[in-house]
């Protein structure tokens, strides 16, 4: 029988001209050799979800941006309607009032508003007016049929247009909106009268002409 001798290990076999210590740093640098490529693969998936973020972040973005201006624009138009309608339920309101503010004209004309009944009415005339009630209609200003209503026709010699000779009721506006045209009456100039006054310029430029004749020419300077 063969004796084991004590304290003896068996060690793998090595290739011959290479030893034991060789043989692991080739395997350390085979396996270091391995890890950039799964580096620049995992790089490149970060890559990848960087973009989709950046795509998602610029959608989202213009999303908001969007939303933003629909929301501006929203606040923009219920304003505008809210300002419309005022300004209608203002006219409505103060269309109503003008028969008594017609009343009032009319008391101040004869001379019938008096005491009380002055005070008040001066009152209301204060309210309409801070309202924004305007009126308009004056003798003697050009006809002008888009703030004027005519309700009586005549000619006369002193107008060279047709003209507002009489107020039978004023007109109101509230801004640039009319809510009543001024009812007048207009006068027109004379049929004939330009004609006539044309001849009798016509008449004086020849007398003129004849004396300067007469008398040897015009006078010279």
């Amino acid at each position: 029988m063969t004796e084991e001798t004590p304290g003896f290990e068996e060690k793998p076999d090595v290739p011959s001209g290479a030893t034991s210590d060789d043989a692991e740093p080739k395997a350390a640098s085979s396996q270091e050799g391995a890890a950039p490529a799964g580096d620049g693969n995992e790089s490149a998936g970060l890559v990848a979800q960087l973009d989709q973020v950046r795509t998602a972040l610029h959608e989202r973005t213009a999303d908001l941006q969007r939303l933003q201006a629909e929301y501006q624009n929203y606040r923009r138009r219920v304003e505008r309607d809210r300002i419309t309608v005022k300004e209608i339920a203002i006219a409505n309101l103060l269309t109503e009032l003008l028969p008594v503010l017609d009343d009032i004209g009319r008391a101040r004309e004869h001379g019938e508003l008096v005491g009380g009944f002055k005070s008040v009415a001066e009152s209301l005339e204060t309210v309409a007016a801070k309202m924004g009630l305007q009126q308009f209609g004056k003798e003697g200003e050009p006809f002008d049929p888009t703030i004027h209503e005519a309700l009586m026709h005549s000619y006369a010699p002193d107008v060279t247009e047709t003209t507002c000779v009489a107020i039978l009721q004023p007109g109101y506006r509230i801004g640039e909106r009319t809510i009543r045209p001024a009812r007048v009456a207009v006068a027109e100039p004379q049929p004939g009268a330009q004609t006539v006054k044309a001849e009798g310029a016509e008449d004086t430029t020849e007398a003129k002409q004849a004396d300067d004749k007469e008398s040897g020419g015009p006078d010279e300077g």
